[in-house]
């Protein structure tokens, strides 16, 4: 037991030191949607040092879904962590403020939320350009 331990603990010193000294680590992230990619964006801008790799099982710039929805919250999240692809992301947007429920006839509407809509396969595209650009992903 004391054995498995002292191995676990170096393991873990290895990976936090690879981060520390800059040499980047493997990422391996499953799955190339908007989170797969913008998570190897971020990844690959905290550390350029890091090797990232995205596996998703379609071709690049095909997709399936419909449209993507965001808070103006989220949109300032985006605008935080990297600025580039927010403002690419932001000039392919629809905005709204307004939501409008429909109900028994009765059309009920309120403002002042702040959200914004995107293709999925919109959104797609910039990123996985973005990340082309880049070269922060290799499939």
């Amino acid at each position: 037991m004391q054995r498995r331990r002292d191995r676990t603990n170096i393991t873990s010193q290895l990976k936090y030191s690879a981060l520390i000294d800059g040499s980047g680590v493997n990422i391996v992230c499953i799955g190339g949607g908007p989170a797969g990619l913008y998570f190897a964006l971020l990844m690959k801008q905290r550390d350029p040092g890091h090797r990232i790799t995205v596996v998703e099982r379609n071709r690049p710039y095909d997709t399936f879904g419909w449209g993507v929805v965001f808070s103006d919250q989220t949109l300032g999240n985006l605008k935080e962590a990297d600025a580039p692809t927010a403002e690419e992301i932001l000039t392919a947007f629809n905005h709204w403020d307004d939501i409008e429920v429909n109900i028994r006839g009765r059309k009920i509407r309120s403002s002042g939320h702040g959200f914004c809509g995107i293709g999925r396969k919109r959104l797609l595209n910039i990123l996985q350009a973005r990340c082309e650009a880049l070269s922060k992903v290799v499939a």
